[in-house]
């Protein structure tokens, strides 16, 4: 007979588990004790449980993996469910395992006690309460298959202090091995049919394109086609962007140069597509033929009806249609690659600004200059999210790894941590406003502690600039966004990292450059120059783009 708590954690290493993010609890100690003694495990503890959850979340997001965090009942759980979200929109997949009160005899009342599993229900893909040692190996097996099939997401277990402190002659169950079907034919053949009737047609590359590697046989498609091709926010880096066919990325709503390129097609290849990020163009009845690649059907929405599927491991479909079509002679794409170059040639002089405080084009580029090729920069949520997706040219798959799903403030810091634990020998940025940072600044201590590698870039406004840009767009007053800072540089230090402090453009340029090639955590507090994010990005962008 095994104790459960042992088994569990048995179960864990079965299914190739490296790490357990969390802060554990009185009612989590049976667990915690069998965690100790594990040879393949490790256990990171973090300063809140929304911090564990965000890199368990970003563990997944960059391995497939399921990435697994840790918490205790009651305000423990509650403090997982903005990092359940952000897992569940995302794509990642993510298993949290939460401890609980003994369910066979009471012995605190109420004390703590919540329905964690109905308040994980709406947020995940499966959520369930241990109540007997003997269903732990299929639960955790479930669990994880649940979580890490497309499109991947959250997962929850409950174990509860008396079952993890049963005794079972259960055994851990082996990883079955699964290969995602192919597309049927006869859609390849009409797909294909549709490109090659089309006069101008275009591909939009999502989220799940950036999953589930499809770099290759797209780069492939693109090279013998000519089709011209851009993204959503979570589709940016799965081809090169210095690409001659790239258009953009549709980080604004409507009304960008990328969006009027769009409007020039009459077909449209959504590869990955997810409602979660609103398409970059307005469906109508009578509008352009839109063709759905992705490895699940449609979600039917006003803005999403396409009118041809194509279902099955988007790698595959890709490479089907790549075989099967002949390049139209017909096909023009002149137009829709004058839209991009009018967007570079916009940029240009303004990432030329050298402004202090500094600019966000201006700083977009530097970064941009700063990074190496396989570099990643993690984005907390902010308004230079919008600047980072327009004007930070991605190289490679998943180096910038933003949130346009959630869209959650505080996640940059962890998911930049959790970067740079899966990818020690690469650059690692966190960029982040002063806002997000502070939500889960307390993580400074863990990356410390941990002895990462990592730069955190904090744009600061003293202020939710986001919102007050938005403010500002709708004609309200100026009013109820505006706070105070810490002193960043000496914050960083109180927790053993390096603090530095932007003087000039010329300042930021050297720092970038000196975090870099210098090991450890550093802190660049950046002032922001935001006072004309209204006219470029609602008024100006939308003014020349309509002009073309």
């Amino acid at each position: 007979m095994k104790k459960a708590s042992d088994l569990f954690i048995e179960c864990l290493e079965e299914e190739g588990v490296e790490y357990i993010f969390g802060v554990p609890g009185e009612e989590n100690l049976d667990f915690l004790d069998s965690l100790s003694r594990s040879k393949k495990i490790k256990l990171i503890l973090t300063r809140h449980e929304q911090g564990a959850g965000f890199m368990a979340a970003t563990y997944g997001r960059h391995t497939g993996k399921t990435g697994v965090c840790l918490a205790t009942l009651g305000p423990g759980a509650t403090n997982f469910v903005t990092a359940a979200a952000y897992a569940q929109l995302g794509g990642m997949p993510m298993m949290m395992i939460t401890g609980q009160k003994p369910i066979k005899k009471s012995k605190q009342g109420r004390f703590q006690i919540l329905d964690v599993v109905a308040m994980m229900g709406p947020i995940t893909k499966y959520t369930h309460q241990m109540a007997s040692s003997d269903n732990i190996p299929s639960r955790v097996r479930e669990a994880f298959r649940l979580a890490e099939e497309e499109k991947p997401g959250a997962v929850h277990i409950e174990l509860p202090e008396d079952i993890a402190d049963e005794h079972t002659e259960s055994l851990p169950l082996k990883r079955s091995h699964s290969r995602r079907p192919t597309a049927d034919v006869k859609s390849i053949r009409e797909a294909v049919k549709a490109l090659e009737n089309a006069k101008a047609p275009v591909l939009v590359i999502g989220a799940g394109a950036n999953r589930t590697m499809t770099s290759r046989m797209l780069l492939q498609f693109i090279e013998k086609t000519g089709i011209p091709f851009l993204t959503t926010q979570l589709g940016k880096g799965v081809i090169d962007e210095r690409h001659p066919k790239f258009l953009g990325c549709a980080a604004l709503s409507a009304g960008d140069f990328v969006h009027r390129a769009v409007e020039a097609s009459d077909c449209i290849v959504n590869i990955g597509h997810d409602v979660i990020e609103k398409p970059p163009f307005f469906m109508q009845p009578g509008g352009p033929t839109v063709i759905h690649v992705s490895t699940k059907t449609a979600e039917v929405d006003p803005v999403y009806f396409p009118g041809i599927e194509v279902i099955g491991d988007i790698a595959n479909a890709i490479w089907q249609m790549k075989e099967d079509i002949v390049p139209n002679g017909g096909w023009s794409f002149d137009h829709m690659l004058a839209y991009r170059k009018a967007e570079v040639e916009h940029t240009a002089p303004l990432a030329a600004d050298t402004r202090f405080p500094i600019f966000p084009p201006h700083l977009v580029q530097q970064v941009r200059d700063a990074m190496p090729d396989d570099g990643i920069i993690c984005l907390d949520n902010g308004v230079y999210k919008i600047w980072f997706a327009r004007g930070y040219t991605a190289y490679r798959p998943n180096t910038v790894l933003l949130d346009n799903a959630l869209a959650t403030m505080g996640a940059g810091l962890p998911s930049a941590m959790m970067s740079a634990m899966v990818y020690p020998d690469r650059k690692v940025m966190a960029i982040c406003g002063d806002g997000g940072f502070m939500m889960n600044s307390q993580e400074m201590e863990t990356a410390v502690r941990l002895g990462l590698n990592l730069t955190v870039l904090i744009l600061n406004d003293s202020s939710y600039g986001m919102i007050r840009w938005k403010q500002a767009n709708m004609g309200f007053k100026d009013w109820g966004l505006t706070y105070g800072n810490p002193d960043f540089v000496k914050y960083a230090e109180s927790y053993g990292a390096h603090g530095h402090r932007v003087e000039s453009a010329a300042h930021l340029k050297e720092l970038l450059a000196h975090t870099r090639d210098t090991p450890g955590v550093h802190l660049i507090d950046c002032p922001v120059d935001y006072s004309e994010n209204d006219q470029i990005l609602n008024i100006d962008i939308k003014k020349l783009s309509k002009e073309l």
